[in-house]
């Protein structure tokens, strides 16, 4: 089993998340907690943690349908449990969905 990496680059990221580089950028000049390290040349590089806070900062937008950027802070602070176990449950059922239509089409 591959040892887990420590930083992700800017487009393992983006590929992860979903989340286009420009958008990553910008979050990270809204969203205190997205921080990510940078090296001499300015490239990026993400912890698990980072992309876990993306991913939350997605599913509030995207999910929740809440889109102010001050809306999105206040949910990440105050309900940041319930969004968490919300987002769990989303992503556990979109795993099941895959799985379902994976078995769906070798019944076929």
């Amino acid at each position: 089993m591959a040892e887990e990496k420590i930083y992700y680059s800017l487009r393992e990221t983006e590929k992860e998340t979903g989340i286009p580089a420009s958008t990553l950028r910008y979050w990270e000049q809204q969203f205190d907690e997205l921080s990510p390290r940078k090296d001499g040349h300015g490239n990026r590089y993400y912890t698990r943690e980072d992309q876990e806070i993306i991913k939350r900062i997605k599913y509030i937008r995207d999910e929740l349908k809440i889109t102010r950027i001050e809306a999105i802070k206040k949910e990440l602070t105050s309900n940041a449990k319930r969004s968490d176990e919300r987002q769990a449950a989303l992503e556990i059922l979109l795993r099941v969905k895959d799985e379902l239509c994976e078995i769906r089409k070798m019944i076929k």
